[in-house]
Parts: structure tokens; C-alpha cells; sequence
């Protein structure tokens, strides 16, 4: 089983692996980069929680290569949206007939995109809510309530039995929903994230002052409504009133909440979530014949800071 980790893969990753090494039942192997390859190698992964206070595990392997992973049965994918392609490239190389591929990404269109490079495999489309970050190479620090995975079927491999996947979740004590369809789940989160995401990029601003100024709020609401009519040309769906809902959700976070977006542009980083959110929306839009001169609009703005 092969784990490429970021904060996501960290917590989720850590969870699997701590319950391993007590049960022994998986081989599990983590693929990390550069210093935060040493640090794992060197002394296992620390995840600060309120869950593990302190805690720390070693998995049975630690790669600084997706080649050098064997024959997975099991692969989760947590890395940053604009790695996706190059790793599943990587991956196509060293995956067998029987491998499923599990993604612990957020966004609409990361199963596609998945499916386009991996076309034959079972790909598991899911959704995650987790609050972690990196503190250090090596450290993810875990804030707030245990993090959760809602996991559905993949729409081309309806019947196959993946009940070993739940069951090893279940095992590493994740919270997690499986369900036949997980797609309202996903375009719900993502209807929230890429709308906060583009706004306060926009303006540099916090979740609350989304939630609190007019005009960034009529932003972030037409941005919703475009992904919406998207997602109803798509016959997935979402609550009528999804927009209430989004805003009601994003009110429960502190005000002064930063989006990941707003800090990389911000920051001036080359790469960041912009085409996974607004490319996202702009490529699906055409698909299905809808406009979406809102995003576009947004997504130029961004484009030209």
C-alpha cells in the first residue's frame, strides 16, 4: 500500500499506519521528498492532535520515489492538485491490474483527471474534511474535530467489491461515510471551496469578511450559482438551497480564516489551486453548454495579480 504524502496523507496516512504496526496485516510504504523524506526515514511521522497527543509511527517503508513502490494493492493520493498528473504518470508505471486508487484530494474534477491518465483501474471518488498542515518536515499538526472521508463507488466499476478498502478504514479508526454516489458530497465541498477560494484571493481577504462585505459576497454568490447550474446539467444533486447552506457553513469558521488560494497568490507562489477551482468550473461549463462569465471574470482578475 503506498501513501504520497502531504498534510492530508499525513494524518490519514499516520492513522493506517499506526494501527498496522500493532496488526501487521498491510505492508505500508510512504513516499515523501527531499528533507521531509529524511526526517520520516530518520525518526517515523509525528502528528500532533488532540486525538494523538505526541504520537509518532514508522510505516514499513519510506520511498523518495514512486518507482520504487511494488505492486501496490492499495494507493493513496494526497498530493497538491498540480502534481496530480505528473504522479499518476509515475504511478501508471508501478500499479498492477488489481490496484485501486484512492484519492484524498478535494475538487470536482480530480477523478477525471485521474481516469484520463489511469483509464482501466477502480478509482474511488471521495471527499475530505480535515484540518492539518505541515508544522515542520515530518510534523502534521492536527487542529479541530477527528478529520472525515466520505468515499463512494466508482461510477465505472459499480459492482466491484472494494469491501477491504472500508474495512482497513474502519480498522484504522477513520471516520468515514461509503456511500453508492459520492458526487453531491464532492460538488458540496467544492461549491464552497472554490467560491471562498477565488474571492479572497481576489481580494486578499478572510472566510468572514466573505461572509460580512456586500460585494465580496455577491461574488462568491455568483460564483456559487455558476457551479450549480453546472452540477444540475450534470444531474448531481445538490440541496436547493446550497448557497444558504455554503455561507451558514462558512460562518461557523473563525472570521480572520485564510483560504489556501489567497495565501499562494498572496505569497506570490507559482503553483496554486486556481485551475482547480476556476479551471475546473471553466472546462466542465463548456462541456455542458452553460456560460460561466462570472468565473472566467475572477479567474482573469487572479490571473493578471
Amino acid at each position: 500500500m503506498g501513501n504520497l504524502s502531504g498534510s492530508v496523507g499525513g494524518y490519514f496516512g499516520f492513522k493506517i499506519n499506526q494501527i498496522n504496526e500493532t496488526s501487521g496485516k498491510y505492508t505500508v510504504s510512504f513516499v515523501a521528498r527531499g528533507e521531509t523524506y529524511d526526517k520520516v526515514k530518520e525518526n517515523g511521522l509525528v502528528l500532533l492532535s488532540p486525538e494523538h497527543p505526541n504520537d509518532r509511527t514508522r510505516p514499513n517503508a519510506i520511498e523518495e520515489n514512486i518507482s520504487d513502490i511494488k505492486n501496490p494493492d492499495l494507493v493513496l493520493i494526497c498530493v497538491k492538485e498540480y502534481d496530480l498528473e505528473n504522479v499518476c504518470k509515475q504511478l501508471k508505471e508501478v500499479i498492477t491490474k488489481e490496484t485501486i486508487v484512492l484519492p484524498m484530494m478535494n475538487g470536482a474534477d480530480i477523478y477525471d483527471r485521474i481516469r484520463k491518465i489511469i483509464p482501466d483501474h477502480i478509482i474511488l471518488p471521495t471527499c475530505i474534511y480535515v484540518a492539518s498542515h505541515i508544522k515542520e518536515r515530518g510534523t502534521v499538526e492536527h487542529k479541530g474535530k477527528a478529520g472525515k472521508m466520505i468515499v463512494g463507488r466508482d461510477p465505472e466499476h459499480f459492482s466491484s467489491d472494494v469491501a477491504w478498502v472500508t474495512e482497513l478504514l474502519e480498522e484504522s479508526k477513520i471516520d468515514f461515510d461509503f456511500k453508492d454516489n459520492s458526487l453531491a458530497d464532492i460538488w458540496t465541498k467544492f461549491i464552497f471551496i472554490a467560491s471562498f477560494g477565488l474571492v479572497t484571493a481576489k481580494h486578499n481577504s478572510s472566510i468572514g469578511t466573505v461572509c460580512t462585505d456586500e460585494q465580496q459576497k455577491a461574488e462568491a454568490t455568483e460564483i456559487m450559482k455558476e457551479i450549480k447550474q453546472i452540477a444540475d446539467k450534470k444531474q448531481i444533486h445538490l440541496s436547493e438551497d446550497i448557497i444558504e447552506r455554503t455561507f451558514e457553513k462558512a460562518s461557523t469558521f473563525p472570521f480572520e480564516t485564510p483560504t489556501s488560494l489567497q495565501l499562494d497568490i498572496h505569497s506570490g507562489k507559482k503553483d496554486n489551486e486556481l485551475e482547480l477551482f476556476a479551471g475546473a468550473v471553466l472546462k466542465y461549463g463548456t462541456d455542458v453548454h452553460l456560460d460561466t462569465p462570472f468565473t472566467q471574470k475572477i479567474y482573469h482578475e487572479i490571473k493578471g495579480k
